[in-house]
């Protein structure tokens, strides 16, 4: 089966020109297939690269070198780093997902709204887009009293369960997330966990950050260990994340 997703001597550096201007390098020519249904978590100390290369995925970053492959729904070969970035922004809409710790959301846009403008841009259409995205915000228990409330005035945790609501409502063929409930309290991480170990049953590739070495446990089917921007290790998680601990 071809990878959803294909990345090939992906590198990565930045010049810090408010210090003294030296460049830092954050990945050295990394390698990585996601499956569809398989979910990569990727583990590794801090700096090693890994929010960096779900970043080059998305393109938040622009890759200095390599390429970056997508593999859309009907088959077709998308090279991620040389589309125009409105056709990249069609493809962050309908093939794959990005959630990060932080939830970004347009000025006086409630919960509701949020999630089921993601839905519409997935391709439902508005009425179901607003039901998807109901179902989605009960999954994650946020108080349907919050769902008109400006974003801006929520608390860290239900944020970060807004943009995970987005993010998996009516999942997309590859998902990225990046410390997805690392702001949760222990009741409300347990339902995140639930619905992001329900996408891998649906199909849906998912690549991970998560530096809770019991999450990865739980929800990798492989593990990726980083280290100064490379690809240290790649296995099962039991025998990676036994190096780790």
């Amino acid at each position: 089966m071809s990878p959803v997703l294909s990345l090939r001597g992906l590198r990565k550096s930045f010049t810090l020109h408010t210090i003294d201007g030296r460049t830092v390098h954050s990945l050295h020519g990394v390698d990585l297939d996601v499956r569809a249904g398989e979910h990569v978590a990727l583990a590794g100390p801090s700096g090693a690269g890994k929010s960096s290369l779900l970043r080059c995925v998305n393109r938040t970053y622009l890759p200095d070198s390599g390429s970056v492959g997508l593999r859309t729904a009907d088959g077709t070969e998308l090279e991620l780093t040389d589309l125009p970035d409105r056709a990249m922004a069609r493809v962050r809409g309908r093939e794959f997902g990005y959630v990060s710790q932080f939830l970004a959301a347009p000025p006086r846009t409630g919960p509701l709204e949020v999630v089921a403008a993601t839905a519409r841009r997935r391709g439902v259409d508005r009425a179901e887009a607003r039901e998807a995205a109901a179902e989605a915000l009960q999954r994650l228990n946020l108080d349907e009293a919050l769902w008109d409330v400006d974003c801006s005035v929520l608390s860290g945790g239900e944020r970060q369960r807004v943009n995970l609501a987005a993010g998996t409502v009516r999942p997309p063929r590859l998902l990225l997330l990046d410390e997805p409930v690392s702001a949760l309290d222990p009741a409300n991480r347990e339902s995140a966990l639930e619905l992001i170990a329900s996408l891998t049953a649906q199909g849906v590739a998912v690549l991970a950050v998560f530096h809770d070495l019991d999450a990865m446990r739980r929800l990798a089917s492989r593990v990726v260990l980083m280290s100064d921007g490379r690809v240290a290790a790649d296995g099962a998680p039991e025998e990676i994340l036994a190096d780790v601990a």
